[in-house]
């Protein structure tokens, strides 16, 4: 018989966001100057915010600069032959977006603009070849709650794509609630994905070479308990540490999908997550405010939040290669 989860004090605020954030998106960190990248993706306008981190400690030096956006990001990775340029997903479908003006150049929409009120581009990644994914939200079927979707609703409309550096666009999944969290193991044969309000992990074989994934299965079942999963990062040993919306808590899990432990914070909405420092041995954690009628007056959602642990890292996050 296992023994009680281990649950780990994560910690206070680590760095207020002025103003606070209403949903911190889409972590990244660069070593090259070691500075700290998310967004804002629900702010009116939505921003883009990055900040100069200390690499050794984490601490944050000065205040984060704010740039406003034409239109929602929710999820952008470096370039790799670009500098100061990042991929990322817009609204509808994929942009480039330039560092230092926040300008938007859509180079793949997916989405028509008649659709706007049905689906929208959620959470991505990028895989070791560079490629970029990126995954729908079908908004109706989120707006039942987490896993409220009526049998009668029929098959989710939200899907998974794929961009490749040559410019072409792959559907990879479909029946998509609200797409979250994509992250591959340490050796590229296994891709992960979340379904935030189907509340569902699931895992792929991944073919590393053609892009193709394989083999569907469930891997973390969250629907008879709490919390959504949201963004996740894989740490050196393969296991996943996913920002867990509505649970106050980072959980990790081992890659058969076993509970392992809870980092807790305080934070209601933990989102996103990623790994930096000069040994990427320091989680960063984008969070969330508490919209719900049931939020508590002492959440700290809104804010990011950094977590280290002895003996634990991860790595960089990948960059797009076109």
């Amino acid at each position: 018989m296992s023994g009680p989860l281990e649950t780990i004090a994560g910690g206070e605020v680590w760095y207020r966001c002025e103003p606070q954030m209403v949903l911190g998106e889409a972590p990244i960190y660069r070593a090259s100057d070691s500075t700290l990248h998310w967004v804002d993706c629900l702010a009116e306008p939505a921003n883009l915010q990055i900040l100069k981190v200390d690499p050794e400690t984490g601490d944050a030096i000065g205040k984060a600069r704010i740039i406003e956006l034409a239109d929602s990001v929710t999820v952008a990775f470096f370039r790799k032959n670009v500098p100061g340029s990042y991929i990322c997903a817009y609204y509808q479908g994929v942009a480039f977006l330039d560092e230092a003006t926040g300008k938007l150049e859509v180079v793949k929409e997916i989405i028509p603009t008649s659709k706007r009120d049905e689906l929208r581009f959620n959470d991505g990644g990028v895989d070791a070849k560079g490629r970029f994914w990126l995954a729908e939200i079908d908004k109706k079927a989120m707006a039942f709650g987490p896993n409220q979707l009526p049998e009668s609703y029929g098959e989710p409309k939200g899907r998974l794509w794929r961009y490749d550096p040559d410019g072409s666009l792959h559907e990879m999944e479909k029946g998509v609630v609200c797409g979250n969290g994509l992250a591959w193991s340490p050796d590229n044969k296994t891709m992960y994905f979340n379904d935030s309000v189907a509340m569902m992990v699931f895992a792929y074989d991944f073919d590393l070479e053609s892009g193709s994934i394989s083999n569907k299965r469930l891997l973390i079942d969250r629907r008879t308990t709490y919390g959504e999963p949201d963004g996740m990062v894989v740490d050196v040993d393969g296991n996943l540490w996913i920002a867990v919306f509505a649970s106050n808590r980072v959980m990790v899990f081992d890659p058969q999908g076993k509970h392992l432990k809870d980092v807790v914070f305080s934070a209601h909405n933990p989102a996103c997550t990623t790994w930096g420092g000069k040994d990427f041995d320091i989680i960063f954690v984008a969070s969330g405010k508490d919209r719900s009628i049931t939020a508590k007056a002492d959440d700290e959602g809104g804010h990011m939040f950094r977590y280290r642990e002895k003996g634990v890292k991860g790595s960089a996050k990948f960059e797009f290669a076109g």
